[in-house]
C-alpha cells in the first residue's frame, strides 16, 4: 500500500473532511490537551505541525510533528478505524524518522502508556518514547 507522508499546509475541503473523520475515530485521551478534534486540527494547521498519511488521494492518518532544533516530537498519531492494522502508523513513523535524521534531529514519539502496540512499533524502530497519561 503506497502511503504518502505530507505536511498539511493547505488542505482541501476533502482533506479537512478526512481529518475530521480521522480524529472522530480517536479515543478522548488522544485529544488531550485539546478540547476536541477540531481544536487539535486547528492547532496543527495554525502551527504548521500537522502531518498526514495519504492513500489514493484520501487522508487515512494524521499526527502533530513538533520540529524543535535537535529534537522532533511526533504526537497525536491517529489512523481512521477503517484502515487500522495496515501499516499506516508505521509509515508515518518511518517517514518522520527519515526526515528528522535528514534534519540532524532526533525523533521522539509521545505515546499514551496504555498504547502497547504503538510503543512496540516505536521500540522496534529504536525511537525515543515519551509516555503520557
Amino acid at each position: 500500500m503506497p502511503v504518502y507522508f505530507e505536511s498539511a499546509e493547505q488542505p482541501s475541503a476533502q482533506d479537512l473532511a478526512d481529518l475530521e473523520k480521522i480524529y472522530a475515530d480517536a479515543p478522548a485521551w488522544l485529544l488531550t490537551p485539546y478540547a476536541d478534534a477540531a481544536a487539535l486540527i486547528e492547532h496543527g494547521l495554525a502551527s504548521n505541525s500537522l502531518v498526514t498519511a495519504r492513500f489514493n488521494s484520501r487522508l487515512l492518518g494524521a499526527a502533530l510533528l513538533d520540529k524543535q532544533p535537535g529534537t522532533w516530537t511526533l504526537s497525536h498519531l491517529c489512523v481512521r478505524a477503517l484502515t487500522r492494522k495496515r501499516g499506516v502508523a508505521r509509515r508515518v513513523l518511518e517517514e518522520a524518522t527519515r526526515l528528522a535524521t535528514e534534519a540532524q534531529a532526533t525523533l521522539q514519539v509521545s505515546i499514551a502508556q496504555d498504547q502497547i502496540e504503538l510503543q512496540q512499533i516505536a521500540q522496534n524502530k529504536s525511537l525515543a518514547i515519551v509516555l503520557t497519561g
